[in-house]
């Protein structure tokens, strides 16, 4: 019988996770992570975040309700420094971040896991939809996407290490996500008809400039919006307001569709262009984790993702200057591509790897 600690967020997803593994006859112990603001009221019962008091009251339940242990940790200054302050601090330089991924790396699979092996549990599972492969050929762990296309999550597991993936477990990325809500259903469990969470959980009324206010308040100085040439065409409310792609909001008047193609941070500018202007012919990433193999072993053709929701596209990755690098050259030009995001790259259902966008190689930036 092995012991895992489930990760329990209050949803139906972990709840069944929790349920799966019971039902194998092993050990279970949920553990829901507290990691609620400290800034924020501590009364907050909404059904749409998954840190909330509520949260933390739906996972106890179903934890009596399978008759498993469920404790409470206390993970708040852990995320506020891990998550919430690279959050802001990534708009404050102008990229666009992604805190699911910097959630996952920081507080799931770091010091939650390093938490409960440490106490002699074989390791963690979660609700998330994907799922872990052992090919012993290469003796490696294989990160593959969740048979339930729709729902696949395997854009946010990226950063997994080997060390972590051998001591993972996913066990709803083999189904759908009606199938586990049948299976909530058929088990009594009191989440299984719960929405999904929608909003980033620590900002529960939907406007993150208050967080980046909080913590970086110099983000939202105005400055000037200037065209792909220089050219002065009015004044922004801070840079932290703006994201690549954006096309409402910029208060210019007249004349053809400008979207914001750049945000430069040592100037404190906003960069407008054309639809044109968007598109991104390559990108080079850093902070490089490779899951399919060590390093990248050379060029090769693969399909890349460059935000959690966005289809798969065809293109070539080949290594960069440092290690930790790697430059990505698309089939088809794309749209909106930011710094900041992550590109996870694909060979099939299999994550070969991911990193951080650092440079987006732009129609606006060729032009100039």
């Amino acid at each position: 019988m092995e012991r895992w600690a489930v990760a329990m967020s209050g949803g139906v997803d972990s709840a069944v996770a929790a349920a799966v593994l019971a039902a194998e006859g092993h050990e279970v112990i949920g553990i829901t992570m507290n990691l609620w603001p400290t800034w924020l009221p501590p009364s907050d019962t909404s059904s749409r975040t998954c840190c909330g008091v509520s949260a933390v009251e739906d996972a106890r339940a179903v934890a009596r309700r399978l008759g498993i242990r469920h404790y409470v940790l206390n993970m708040r200054e852990e995320f506020e420094v891990s998550v919430i302050t690279y959050f802001a601090e990534e708009y404050a330089r102008g990229r666009t971040p992604n805190p699911c991924i910097a959630c996952n790396q920081a507080i799931k699979f770091s010091l939650l896991l390093h938490k409960v092996t440490a106490l002699g549990l074989d390791g963690v599972a979660t609700g998330h939809y994907a799922r872990v492969a052992y090919d012993e050929a290469s003796g490696r762990y294989h990160l593959l996407r969740a048979r339930d296309a729709r729902k696949d999550q395997s854009y946010l597991l990226y950063g997994l290490t080997q060390e972590q993936l051998r001591r993972l477990r996913l066990p709803i990325g083999e189904h759908t996500k009606g199938a586990v809500r049948e299976m909530a259903r058929a088990l009594g469990l009191p989440v299984a008809d719960k929405p999904d969470s929608q909003e980033i959980c620590f900002v529960p009324a939907g406007s993150y400039h208050d967080v980046v206010a909080r913590f970086r308040p110099q983000a939202l100085r105005p400055g000037p919006i200037l065209d792909c040439d220089g050219r002065p065409l009015g004044t922004h409310q801070g840079i932290a307001r703006y994201t690549v792609g954006q096309r409402r909001g910029l208060g210019l008047a007249g004349g053809e569709p400008l979207y914001v193609v750049a945000v430069d941070q040592e100037r404190n500018a906003v960069i407008v262009g054309s639809a044109q202007d968007l598109l991104c012919d390559e990108l080079t990433a850093s902070q490089m984790n490779w899951i399919a193999f060590p390093t990248l072993p050379g060029e090769r053709r693969v399909t890349a993702r460059v935000r959690h929701a966005s289809r798969d596209v065809e293109a070539w990755v080949r290594p960069g200057a440092d290690p930790s690098e790697a430059a990505v050259r698309f089939a088809e030009p794309l749209r909106a591509a930011s710094p900041g995001q992550a590109v996870v790259l694909y060979d099939g259902d299999r994550v070969l790897g991911g990193g951080i966008i650092t440079r987006v190689g732009t129609r606006a930036f060729a032009r100039a």
